[in-house]
């Protein structure tokens, strides 16, 4: 493996910083994105039986809001829980920009690693054919064996490239179509909590019905 990264000549040192990136990426990403810290099992049903009595603590909103991107959501539409439906609904897509775009950290850099690793890879490969032509120019064409050699050791940057993008490139639409589950999740979770505000008695009605 060294005799391949030596061979491939410097370019190689570019290739093997982006595939380091590109791994801590994926690790951190692969990581941020589990489910259990995305959504979290049976929140949404826990808000819902919560927001159905009518007693909202402000203090239980804000530790709602700090336990995922679920309970952010859930927690922005409760905070204007006693304004329109139009308005809540609002609310909610707000916060759910700036939730994707939260979740979509990192993704940019991601992709531009797959599209920018072969394009290394194939500068590598150019800069150690006209090496070889260059030394063939001075010394002759020599051994023919030694010349095939040379081509081999030029290609070593292409498929160096390709090692890096491919998992780079696998990586970065696994995340994307991940987070795109998400966001249906979250909506589905969202518009259950919206129908459930909806269908709580007013408060005028439940103060009434306890004095008696």
């Amino acid at each position: 493996m060294l005799e391949l990264v030596k061979a491939g000549g410097w370019p190689m040192i570019p290739l093997l910083l982006l595939s380091v990136l590109a791994l801590t990426l994926i690790v951190e990403r692969a990581w941020t994105l589990r489910r259990v810290t995305v959504l979290p099992p049976a929140l949404g049903k826990e808000v819902r039986a919560w927001a159905s009595t009518g007693k909202l603590d402000p203090a239980h909103i804000e530790t709602l809001r700090k336990t995922s991107p679920l309970g952010e959501l859930l927690a922005a539409a409760l905070d204007v829980r006693n304004r329109p439906r139009d308005q809540i609904r609002e609310r909610i897509e707000d916060v759910g920009r700036h939730l994707v775009h939260k979740m979509e950290r990192y993704l940019n850099t991601l992709g531009t690693i797959a599209a920018a690793g072969p394009l290394l890879g194939l500068f590598g490969t150019v800069v150690g054919m006209i090496q070889m032509f260059l030394g063939i120019l001075d010394h002759g064409i020599g051994d023919v064996n030694q010349l095939a050699g040379g081509i081999g050791k030029a290609l070593v940057c292409t498929a160096a490239g390709m090692i890096v993008a491919i998992p780079a490139l696998i990586a970065h639409r696994w995340f994307r179509g991940r987070i795109g589950e998400y966001i249906v999740s979250m909506e589905h979770e969202a518009i259950q909590l919206m129908d459930t505000i909806d269908a709580r008695p007013p408060a005028g009605a439940v103060r009434a019905q306890n004095a008696a």
